[in-house]
């Protein structure tokens, strides 16, 4: 086992002769594996039903005889011109009706029968071709799965898709409140998507939109899966996700892979970036409980898309790429190999950079390389996690759909807000489903989990003597999109022992004192039922209601934090749950992250400096894997410094 170095590669936008120089060049820099063909259904089906294999054989033979595997990918992303123009139907529809036209990617309806129809037949095809290929070692399906589309077809496969879910009409109209504003159905066809209309619409139909187009680009996936798998039934499979992207259903899309993948492209000068992007990884480690996961896009260097599109500092592809590995990535790889001449992409930062080999992002390129050949005993190593934080797509669509509270309060901003305490704390973390088997953990984050139903689960974990720490808008609907009959917190009102009698979001810039601090963007308006008040608001029409409370639930703690504090009190809030729960992390200076991975009789902290300057560092004593020396005591980080220390595992 190694960890997987590599990236996209777009052989067909280049001569032979190119591929040739970049095979020596891939070799040259320790590449392991590059994706290949993701955008390539034009040039291998330029005629329908007529397939050009030949220059992929020769691609394929060439990396094989480089020692380098194949991740190869269905062209599936970037339907070619010719289905455009003899089946204009394919082509996917936005909210206003407008058809959109070919010219760019991801333009297909996930509900076309032809589509569905040609994808599978191209990915059969591959599959037939390259079944037995000694490169091949993993396939990847389509690209960034992101369609959504409001066509006729998919008004009928959103019809069959109701029916399947709730049996009848009348079911449907009990469940989405159809009462309300006389919007009832009498009959099937009379359903159509949520298109827009005079005013909002109504929110149980958005979910369960949101839940069919999850689902109708999951058929599109396990299509083609379903015909690769029939001819390299051996061969993993997987599709590449986006960062804080919820048009698709992550945990329920994870199950139907092999493997897990993710592109992920942080802002490098954000100052919250190297933090965030680690919810993401978490994330993705959690998706298939706890399993390697791998990195199957980045960026070397700029991106093409921001309003301003900055080159990373010398050393920060490094650090930001052991990041990955350092929780949990079993690859990293980067789009793309050699940066494109031309397309909407041409400015995007490559392995290979439009100024050459000779230059500097070749060179940090290659010695990531190398330094990865040196971690190949880290491939298969686990990240074990003392604390969950609750990942719910469900309340991840509702909290951030119209209509709303607060365009001020967002789903995945109150997740970060913890998830980026923890960070500071080097204090490793899971996401979790609210139903899942939560045994294992000391403490459960339950930020904003605004639709919760009926959760034996949730309220097992506390009884049984864990620490819950919740925050406002939890429980306040079902995942129905009905508002709880008493309100917020819905299921876990005797858990919390309280009641929200109403929600109060502040305007922006609002800030109410709080004992020791302040509240903004939100004010639950808590009664006590059996918690404790551990902090009040002390002035203003609210002064005296409860902000913070513990409850004692059988053997275990609940907490609720009913506002966003300010730093230094939500700090304190933690840091009072984290030690009661006996959670602790691994001590380091600001912005110096440090993980650790676990497998067989070692236990590895990966150490990374994620600032421009240097920094003291009390590592634990063992062998940096990345220069072969002892490693221990106070050490002295560089900027953007990596160290990969090996640890006995019972140490």
């Amino acid at each position: 086992m190694s960890i997987q170095f590599g990236g996209d590669y777009n052989p067909e936008q280049w001569d032979e002769a190119t591929w040739i120089e970049d095979v020596a060049l891939m070799r040259a820099a320790g590449v392991t594996m590059v994706t290949v063909g993701v955008f390539s259904w034009a040039r291998l089906e330029p005629v329908e039903g007529e397939y050009e294999f030949g220059w992929l054989d020769r691609v394929l033979e060439l990396l094989h005889e480089g020692g380098i595997k194949v991740c190869l990918a269905t062209p599936t992303a970037a339907p070619p011109a010719w289905m455009a123009r003899r089946y204009p139907e394919t082509l996917s529809v936005d909210r206003n009706g407008q058809r959109r036209t070919f010219g760019s990617r991801a333009h297909f309806c996930p509900s076309s029968p032809r589509y569905r129809q040609r994808s599978a037949a191209i990915a059969d095809a591959l599959a037939e071709r390259y079944a037995d290929h000694p490169a091949l070692a993993l396939w990847h399906i389509n690209n960034e799965y992101n369609a959504e589309c409001y066509c006729d077809v998919s008004a009928a496969d959103f019809r069959a898709w109701l029916r399947e879910r709730y049996g009848t009409i009348e079911a449907l109209n009990e469940t989405w409140g159809t009462a309300v504003w006389g919007q009832t159905y009498a009959e099937w066809a009379e359903v159509e998507p949520p298109r827009p209309s005079i005013t909002l619409l109504n929110p149980a139909r958005l979910l369960d939109w949101r839940r069919f187009v999850s689902d109708a680009t999951l058929a599109c996936f396990v299509n083609e899966r379903d015909a690769i798998r029939r001819r390299t039934p051996g061969v993993p499979v997987t599709t590449n996700f986006m960062t804080m992207h919820k048009t698709v259903d992550h945990w329920t899309w994870a199950a139907a892979e092999d493997v897990v993948a993710l592109d992920a492209y942080p802002d490098p000068h954000s100052p919250t970036g190297s933090i965030d992007v680690g919810l993401e990884y978490d994330r993705m480690r959690s998706l298939r409980g706890g399993q390697p996961w791998l990195l199957l896009e980045s960026a070397t260097s700029a991106v093409g898309w921001r309003s301003v599109n900055s080159a990373r500092d010398p050393g920060q592809l490094r650090v930001a790429s052991m990041q990955a590995v350092a929780r949990g990535a079993d690859a990293v790889m980067f789009f793309q190999w050699r940066a494109s001449r031309r397309g909407a992409e041409r400015f995007h930062s490559a392995m290979v950079p439009h100024s050459g080999p000779d230059s500097r992002i070749f060179r940090e390129v290659s010695a990531l390389g190398h330094e990865l050949g040196k971690l190949a005993e880290l491939a298969g190593t686990t990240v074990s996690a003392d604390v969950a934080i609750v990942w719910d797509w469900t309340s991840w669509t509702t909290l951030d759909e119209s209509p709303r509270r607060s365009e001020h309060v967002t789903y995945g901003d109150q997740v970060l807000r913890y998830y980026r305490q923890l960070w500071h704390r080097n204090i490793a973390v899971d996401l979790v489903r609210p139903t899942d088997d939560l045994s294992a953990y000391r403490l459960v984050l339950l930020p904003a989990a605004f639709a919760l139903d009926e959760n034996p689960s949730l309220v097992q974990y506390v009884a049984d003597g864990g620490h819950l720490l919740a925050s406002y808008a939890t429980g306040t609907i079902d995942t129905t999109a009905a508002v709880h009959a008493g309100g917020a917190p819905g299921p876990l009102r005797e858990v919390l022992g309280l009641r929200v009698e109403e929600a109060n979001p502040l305007p922006a810039g609002v800030e109410v004192p709080v004992d020791d601090g302040y509240a903004v963007l939100w004010q639950d308006i808590i009664v006590p039922e059996t918690a404790t008040v551990l902090s009040r608001y002390t002035d203003g029409p609210w002064a005296g209601t409860p902000v913070v409370t513990a409850n004692t639930y059988g053997a275990g703690i609940a907490t609720y934090v009913g506002a966003t504090l300010s730093d230094p009190l939500a700090v304190r809030v933690l840091d009072e749950v984290c030690r009661r729960a006996g959670v602790h992390g691994h001590a380091a200076a600001p912005m110096v992250e440090v993980v650790e991975r676990r497998g067989g009789e070692y236990r590895y902290h990966v150490v990374l400096n994620h600032q421009a300057v240097p920094v003291d560092h009390t590592a634990p004593a063992g062998v940096d894997l990345l220069t072969g020396t002892e490693c221990g005591g106070e050490i002295r980080l560089q900027p953007y410094d990596v160290k990969v220390i090996r640890l006995p595992a019972t140490a």
